[in-house]
């Protein structure tokens, strides 16, 4: 018994599809898959103490990249940064923006003249490390911002570098 020759072109033809249409689905979920990474949302690890008690070391969290196309970023706002010290990445909390004066005296951040409220922090943590009654004022000039770590005793962060540039504030953490 013979089979016609046609059958078998036609079963491998049907194989090779169905192989393109696996490549091409991968494809497609991969190219979503960045999409989505790239410009909506990304799991971070946070790595070290600089935002401590909010953020613990090695922890996961949600980071929405979308949100700041919507509104731009706002006081008391938990961001990821591109540091402008090492150009690495870093979790900071937005305490001052654009047009705000920041005093840093005696242990309390004062905005625009008013003690800031930092519920989230332990009561009279210190703004510089080793008690040093040390003072900063500044004014967070046109799309700059002014970021702290909550760990204020372990935190590179605005006192350091300066306000940030707006550019360098990748998303949002949602917890």
């Amino acid at each position: 018994m013979t089979r016609p020759i046609g059958g078998q072109g036609k079963r491998r033809a049907g194989w090779l599809r169905q192989i393109v249409q696996c490549l091409v689905m991968a494809g497609l979920a991969f190219l979503s898959y960045l999409l989505i990474s790239h410009f909506f949302f990304q799991s971070v690890r946070v790595v070290g103490r600089s935002m401590v008690p909010t953020l613990r070391d090695s922890q996961q969290y949600l980071l929405n990249r979308w949100i700041f196309h919507v509104r731009a970023p706002q006081r008391l706002d938990v961001v990821v940064i591109r540091d402008p010290a090492d150009n690495g990445f870093s979790v900071k909390r937005i305490i001052g923006v654009a047009g705000d004066s920041i005093y840093l005296k005696e242990g309390s951040v004062f905005v625009n003249g008013k003690r800031l409220s930092e519920p989230y922090l332990p009561p009279l943590t210190p703004n510089y490390p080793f008690g040093n009654d040390r003072e900063q004022f500044i004014i967070c000039g046109k799309d700059k911002y002014y970021l702290l770590g909550d760990n204020r005793m372990n935190s590179a962060d605005s006192r350091s570098y300066g306000p940030v540039s707006r550019n360098r504030i990748l998303g949002l953490i949602v917890k």
